[in-house]
């Protein structure tokens, strides 16, 4: 048999019990909801900024990183919502490599899920205590989102995800934003046909359970780039991207057609400091378009302590692991410069 159990995993109950949110945080994260939730029904024109880093691998330098964050909210929170990217599952193209922490809390060590996941709750946590800023997560495993399902503000589904049902009919149970990125290929029919699938209603088997979802009309899509069959990016952030996808969403019966541009990723081609010109870029386009404004809700940026990345065992704080970030004295000023162009 080539499956081999180690041990049994602490349930998402026993969890939360062990790690609750406070009753006070949880009466502000009603709140926070309903003002994010809001800016994809149109109710709200605040834009969206998901920003963090790449991957969050040590819980001083994130918290350190969302409380600065949040003292550049209170200068621009009548234009722009920050959502800290607390991502804690590292999607990994070939497999290899550091996973997260719910993998790895410590990364220099082995894998130990159990102690990842009270890593991740432990985490999101203090920094919904420190700042009061409720984050973003990218959903990796669909299992996993029981154990931050009371304390997530918005879900990602990755490129290499979106094509999965099991991904897809979980979104369909959730009451946050749940954005769906194009897949690699950049086929934009697959991105729109998960909206379809998870803003529709289910019956499927899930933790043990035979379940019934409601539909989630909070999903919308996410572009992030494509690669071409020579392995080339392809950006789609432009224009006259949008414009495609505004079209396309008018053939379709989804509620609040929204997208979010990604910028890095294969829109920069992982030239992580091209951030910054491509947000700049998006916004231009919002202000030459009232059809681009209206669907174009919010950006995603890769951004931390300090810039580039590094490896595993150099230990510089504030600094990504896995995929190159901008460094916070550019995260600071695109923050206020957007406001500015908003």
């Amino acid at each position: 048999m080539s499956f081999h159990y180690v041990k049994e995993i602490i349930s998402p109950e026993v969890l939360k019990d062990m790690f609750p949110l406070p009753k006070e945080q949880k009466e502000a994260k009603k709140i926070r909801d309903q003002k994010i939730a809001d800016v994809f029904t149109g109710k709200s024109n605040k834009f969206l900024a998901i920003i963090g880093p790449c991957s969050a691998d040590n819980e001083d330098a994130v918290c350190d990183y969302i409380s600065r964050l949040a003292k550049v909210q209170e200068q621009i929170e009548d234009k722009i919502i920050i959502i800290p990217r607390i991502y804690t599952n590292k999607p990994r193209t070939t497999g290899m490599g550091y996973k997260g922490i719910i993998h790895q809390p410590d990364p220099e060590k082995k894998p130990d899920f159990g102690e990842g996941l009270v890593a991740m709750r432990k985490m999101h946590l203090k920094a919904i205590g420190e700042t009061g800023l409720t984050a973003a997560d990218e959903m990796l495993y669909p299992e996993n989102f029981p154990y931050v399902d009371d304390i997530l503000s918005y879900v990602a589904v990755g490129a290499r995800s979106v094509e999965d049902q099991q991904h897809r009919l979980t979104i369909s149970g959730m009451d946050i934003p749940a954005g769906m990125k194009n897949p690699t290929s950049g086929d934009f029919s697959v991105m729109l046909n998960s909206c379809i699938a998870a803003q529709s209603k289910h019956t499927f088997l899930y933790r043990g359970h035979e379940v019934k979802t409601d539909g989630n009309p909070l999903t919308h899509t996410i572009l992030r780039g494509a690669v071409n069959k020579h392995g080339q990016a392809i950006p789609n952030y432009h224009y006259e991207d949008i414009l495609r996808l505004i079209e396309m969403y008018g053939n379709l019966d989804l509620a609040n057609p929204a997208v979010i541009i990604d910028a890095n990723h294969s829109n920069s081609n992982k030239k992580y400091f091209e951030q910054p010109r491509i947000v700049k870029e998006v916004l231009h386009n919002r202000r030459s378009s009232k059809d681009i404004e209206n669907i174009v809700k919010g950006v995603m940026v890769e951004s931390y302590i300090e810039p580039g990345n590094q490896g595993i065992h150099e230990h510089i704080y504030g600094k990504s692991i896995t995929d190159a970030c901008i460094g916070w004295e550019e995260t600071e000023k695109l923050l206020l410069d957007m406001a500015e162009l908003l």
